[in-house]
């Protein structure tokens, strides 16, 4: 008998992230599902109430998601009411992507579920550990040459449905 199969497998740490992202994505898209959102719908609404003034292309290009399936998406949040496009008062060529008040208040109560998401997930460490995971995920963020604030997934869009990133 192979004396490996008696071993106990000890799981590295890239599993452990790697188990722990599917589960935390998996269960913050159950959370969001009642507002009627998909997570690439949070992460733009995150992203567009950060970078005031973006345009379409932009947020697909520092998303990494094909312009084609921005304008599906951004279609979506316009049609839930949550998004204008507006036209620009610097290049009158392009639109600008702005939250509108339904918007901006689903964007709080995506924040309120974000932080219990966050706080039920980490509930087994204490706050000093979680800003050291924190710290310690921000670092290997850059290492990895990730684009800070902007989850992977955004990059699949092209090639996968929006609910399952």
């Amino acid at each position: 008998m192979n004396s490996s199969r008696n071993k106990e497998w000890h799981t590295g740490a890239a599993f452990l992230l790697s188990q722990i992202g599917a589960h935390s994505a998996q269960t913050f898209g159950r959370r969001i599902a009642p507002l009627g959102l998909s997570r690439p719908h949070a992460g733009i609404l995150r992203f567009i109430a950060n970078n005031p003034a973006v345009n379409q292309l932009g947020l697909a290009k520092r998303l990494g998601v094909l312009p084609s399936r921005m304008v599906i998406l951004i279609d979506e949040l316009t049609a839930k009411g949550l998004v204008e496009r507006k036209r620009s008062m610097k290049d009158r060529r392009h639109s600008e992507l702005v939250l509108t008040a339904k918007g901006e208040r689903t964007l709080q109560k995506l924040r309120q579920i974000g932080a219990q998401h966050e706080a039920h997930l980490l509930a087994a460490l204490n706050k000093k550990e979680r800003e050291q995971l924190a710290a310690l995920g921000r670092k290997i963020v850059r290492q990895q040459g990730l684009t800070p604030d902007v989850h992977p997934g955004f990059r699949k869009l092209g090639k996968a449905s929006s609910a399952r990133c």
